[in-house]
């Protein structure tokens, strides 16, 4: 392999005899500011994505604490249904038999919903990519 003088170089606006002529130092410390940079900017991106993943995880439990109060409120009125039926014998637990019951339903449709918001959430795919890219480019980087 010959050396060009003057031609193009691997690094851009300069010429091979340019990046000859600079010391080693110079290129490690443009190699450290490099990777400086490109780990920031994988940061950066992971901060965005997780930050996204974080909004729908906090919409999913938010629907699950609205099941779990369900929930409470189900058992507070079968509780009341019980008593006020011992007390009373038939109409006015009835009533409250009917709350429950819609309770429960309530609490059912908002743990459903809740689950399948939380089955929606991803890892961070963008900066997983840009990671592997950046580690193939890392083991190849005249490719």
């Amino acid at each position: 392999m010959t050396a060009s003088t003057g031609g193009a170089s691997p690094y851009p606006g300069s010429t091979d005899d340019e990046v000859r002529s600079r010391s080693v130092g110079d290129l490690v410390a443009d190699i450290s500011r490099d990777l400086t940079t490109l780990v920031r900017q994988e940061i950066e991106l992971a901060k965005t994505e997780t930050k996204e993943e974080l909004s729908k995880t906090a919409k999913g439990a938010g629907l699950l604490g609205g099941a779990g109060f369900a929930g409470y409120m189900a058992a507070l009125f079968a509780s009341l249904t019980l008593a006020y039926g011992i007390g009373t014998f038939w109409p006015a637990w009835t009533g409250a038999l009917v709350v429950a019951a819609i309770w429960a339903v309530v609490g059912g449709i908002l743990y459903l919903r809740g689950r399948e918001r939380l089955s929606t959430v991803k890892p961070p795919e963008k900066t997983i990519e840009t990671l592997k890219e950046d580690a193939s480019w890392a083991r190849h980087p005249t490719s």
